[in-house]
């Protein structure tokens, strides 16, 4: 079976080598990472990068969640980083000089709102008045915001309670919350563990994917060697098909979850390849963006098309 994989991860390599145009690639590439990122720690698990460029030397740091991760890139601490679609909009505001790089598709099923299985509320719109835990300035945030609106209420006509994943699911648990918005994989932890209805998940509130984000003197310099990363990632994330068994035992084993917590969070997600950020998905975020300056949730209003960077070609239209 190690044979088999072994030369799986060989024609991958061999594969994407072909399709991305040889360049000189740089002396180093230190990357930002979360847990829940499984084309990158997958990449890391296989040594992907170090294989596929040896005369670069590739560093991995692990980040808690988005925002600290851009602050490192923000300061020079990392060159690449991938975090949700609310961070890169708050280092923006800040001043950051980040450029978007990539887009992974969005997973509308990922991402829900929670409420207690026996719980009276049964619309979004129930939630009116009542005590709601996410964490402040991530996806999640954005997820409730635009259900919140879809169902006709402002971010005022709830209790918005911030806590750290972890904090939020022991509120939750203890009832002193009434509502969860989570991204998995604490969501599917959540399922599995039983005594929860999921209330709404993304589907038909037109998020975006997960963001992979440069510096931009780093992106500048390496374009072709920036795409070349991103399209490992892409294979390795393509792993958790034609290798799954393998790839949720990996990732348990990464993220320090069951397997079948990995399991059902790789179920909720859809054919993962990194493209361009292209006309669509720059309008999305900047939608995203004036929802929460609309709701005074930013201080200020930021252009997002200031901050895609562009290959020489991209999907879709032109920005």
């Amino acid at each position: 079976m190690r044979n088999i994989i072994q030369l799986a991860l060989a024609g991958l390599l061999s594969v994407s080598t072909i399709a991305v145009a040889a360049e000189s690639s740089p002396e180093a590439l230190r990357i930002g990472y979360q847990k829940g990122s499984i084309g990158m720690v997958l990449a890391k698990s296989h040594q992907l990068l170090e294989k596929r460029y040896p005369q670069t030397k590739i560093s991995w740091v692990e980040f808690p969640a988005g925002p600290q991760m851009l602050e490192a890139l923000n300061v020079g601490s990392i060159d690449l980083g991938s975090t949700g679609d609310i961070p890169p909009i708050f280092a923006q505001a800040a001043g950051a000089d980040l450029v978007y790089v990539g887009v992974e598709p969005p997973k509308p099923k990922a991402e829900v709102i929670l409420v207690p299985e026996n719980s009276p509320i049964k619309t979004v719109a129930d939630l009116k008045g009542h005590k709601v835990a996410f964490q402040k300035g991530s996806s999640s945030h954005n997820l409730l915001l635009r259900a919140l609106r879809q169902a006709g209420l402002k971010f005022t006509d709830i209790q918005p309670t911030y806590l750290t994943p972890a904090d939020a699911r022991a509120a939750f648990q203890q009832g002193n919350v009434d509502a969860w918005a989570i991204w998995d994989p604490y969501y599917s932890a959540a399922l599995l563990q039983g005594g929860v209805r999921v209330l709404k998940d993304g589907t038909d509130l037109n998020q975006t994917g997960s963001f992979y984000l440069a510096a931009r003197p780093y992106a500048e310099k390496n374009g072709a060697f920036i795409q070349g990363v991103l399209a490992t990632f892409s294979e390795a994330d393509a792993l958790t098909r034609s290798q799954r068994e393998q790839s949720i035992a990996l990732l348990a084993k990464t993220m320090g979850l069951p397997t079948p917590v990995i399991a059902s969070y790789l179920d909720h997600r859809p054919p993962t390849t990194i493209k361009p950020v292209n006309a669509e998905v720059a309008a999305l975020q900047q939608q995203t963006a004036d929802l929460f300056y609309e709701n005074r949730l930013m201080p200020k209003k930021v252009d997002i098309r200031q901050r895609i960077w562009q290959p020489t070609q991209l999907e879709g239209k032109q920005l």
